[in-house]
C-alpha cells in the first residue's frame, strides 16, 4: 500500500504558504487536509478565503483540498453548537478562570485532530501503516514542534522546518503566487485571542463580537445555576462585553503568544 501523506491545512499563513510550495513541488504533499470546526464557529474571514482563493488555487494547480467535519450521532457537530447545547457540562474552549489561568481545552483535539484521524484510518492508516503528517509549524515557533505528540496511526513532520520558514516569510511565498495574505485563522470566539483583536471585533465587527459574547454569556449561565463561578474569553477576569464599554478602562494589552500549542489551529 503506498504511503498516505497529508498536509493539516487550518487556513493561515503558514498552511497556505504550504499550499503554495506544494503547487511549486517544494514539498511533497498533494493532499490538504482542512477540518472545519463549523460555519458557526470558524472565523468567517478564513472560510471566505479558503472558498474564493486557497479552493481554487489547489484545483488549479492539481491538489486536494479536503473539507471535513466532525461527525457525532450521524450529524455534524460545531464547537458552539456543543457549548450552546451542553448546559455548561462541554466547555470545550480553553476558558479562562478568574485568576487568569486558562482551563482545560479538548477543542483542537477533538474538532481538529480526531476528525482528522477519522479521514486517515478510513483511508487505510493503521498503527503499522502510519500515515505521514505535516503541520505548519514555522522555525520561530520551533518549540511547538513535537512528534512524540502523533496518534498511534500517524506520523508528524514539519516541512516548513526543513525548508527554514519563518512565519514572517510566509506573506512573500503566498503574495508569489498571486494570492492575497489570508487573515489570522482560528476559532471565532478562541480564548487565545488578543485584547486587540477583540477591539478591533467590537468596532468593526460587533454582531459577531456580540456572537462571541452570547457564548461566554451562555457558559457562565449553566455555570451559576450549578453554584460555579464564572469563566472567561480573555485573562482579564471580566465579561468579554465590558471591556469596552464608554469609560470603562482598557485592560492592559497581553503580548504574549501563547495560542494553541501544537499548530492545528493557528497556521
Amino acid at each position: 500500500m503506498s504511503e498516505l501523506r497529508t498536509f493539516s491545512f487550518g487556513g493561515g499563513w503558514q498552511s497556505t504558504a504550504a499550499l503554495v510550495l506544494a503547487a511549486q513541488e517544494r514539498i511533497d504533499f498533494r493532499t490538504f487536509l482542512f477540518a472545519n470546526v463549523g460555519a458557526d464557529s470558524e472565523n468567517p474571514h478564513t472560510l471566505r478565503y479558503i472558498t474564493r482563493y486557497a479552493a481554487p488555487y489547489a484545483a488549479a494547480h492539481g491538489l486536494d483540498l479536503i473539507e471535513l467535519h466532525r461527525e457525532a450521532k450521524g450529524t455534524t457537530e460545531t464547537i458552539r453548537q456543543r457549548i450552546m447545547t451542553s448546559k455548561g457540562s462541554r466547555q470545550t474552549i480553553p476558558v479562562f478562570l478568574a485568576n487568569g489561568k486558562p482551563g482545560s481545552r479538548v477543542c483542537t483535539k477533538e474538532f481538529k485532530i480526531l476528525v482528522t484521524g477519522a479521514w486517515l484510518r478510513a483511508h487505510g492508516a493503521t498503527a503499522d501503516n502510519r500515515a505521514t503528517v505535516a503541520v505548519g509549524i514555522s522555525l520561530d515557533v520551533i518549540g511547538r514542534a513535537n512528534e512524540s505528540k502523533a496518534i498511534p496511526y500517524e506520523r508528524l513532520v514539519y516541512p516548513l522546518l526543513e525548508l527554514g520558514i519563518r512565519r514572517a516569510d510566509c506573506p512573500r511565498i503566498i503574495r508569489s503566487a498571486g494570492l492575497p495574505v489570508p487573515p489570522k485563522s482560528s476559532c471565532d470566539f478562541c480564548p487565545m485571542r488578543k485584547i486587540p483583536e477583540w477591539q478591533a471585533m467590537h468596532e468593526h465587527e460587533p454582531a459577531r463580537f456580540a456572537r462571541a459574547c452570547g457564548v461566554e454569556d451562555t457558559i457562565n449561565a449553566h455555570l451559576a445555576v450549578k453554584g460555579k463561578r464564572p469563566v472567561y474569553l480573555t485573562r482579564t477576569g471580566r465579561p468579554l462585553r465590558e471591556l469596552f464599554m464608554a469609560g470603562s478602562q482598557l485592560p492592559l494589552f497581553d503580548t504574549d503568544d501563547e495560542g494553541c500549542d501544537n499548530g492545528w489551529c493557528w497556521t
